[in-house]
């Protein structure tokens, strides 16, 4: 949408939280405690929708990439976002030196067109109803006319 009305994009949060870094895990999907405000960012991931199965999916997709590369997670999550030619500035939420100098590495990062195509696999927007019934094979034999319809008398 950004792009056909010709605006830029400036996201924030390029590591989802702190998810696309790989440290949450399945595991904490079941949290007990995650009703509790207890200020952790575990618990407001939680809490907000942000820790499910498929961000811990593209989580796996991006260490994937970074172990290939020689990068960290928290490189590849920026340089990934960075790329998008909407994207004019993206917002990182280093809490320290170590992790701002860290999220610095992005810029060096350069992908291969097959790590681009499984991030991009693993981050597809599923669009669900009504996409998902037109696409359906049900829907082709309405539409291309294979179907058979009985009629009873």
């Amino acid at each position: 949408m950004a792009r056909e009305m010709g605006l830029g994009v400036g996201p924030y949060s390029p590591l989802a939280g702190g998810v696309l870094t790989g440290k949450y895990s399945r595991g904490d999907l079941n949290a007990t405690n995650a009703a509790v405000d207890d200020g952790t960012r575990k618990n407001f991931n939680i809490a907000n929708g942000g820790l499910t199965e498929r961000n811990l999916d593209i989580a796996d997709a991006v260490k994937g990439v970074a172990t290939e590369l020689g990068r960290t997670t928290a490189q590849v999550g920026p340089a990934w976002t960075l790329r998008n030619p909407d994207v004019t500035a993206s917002l990182i939420g280093a809490r320290t030196l170590a992790q701002l100098e860290d999220n610095l590495g992005a810029l060096e990062v350069d992908f291969t067109a097959s790590q681009l195509a499984r991030l991009e696999a693993a981050a597809a927007i599923q669009l669900g109803y009504p996409h998902d019934l037109l696409a359906s094979d049900r829907m082709r034999e309405v539409t291309q006319g294979d179907l058979k319809i009985e009629t009873r008398r």
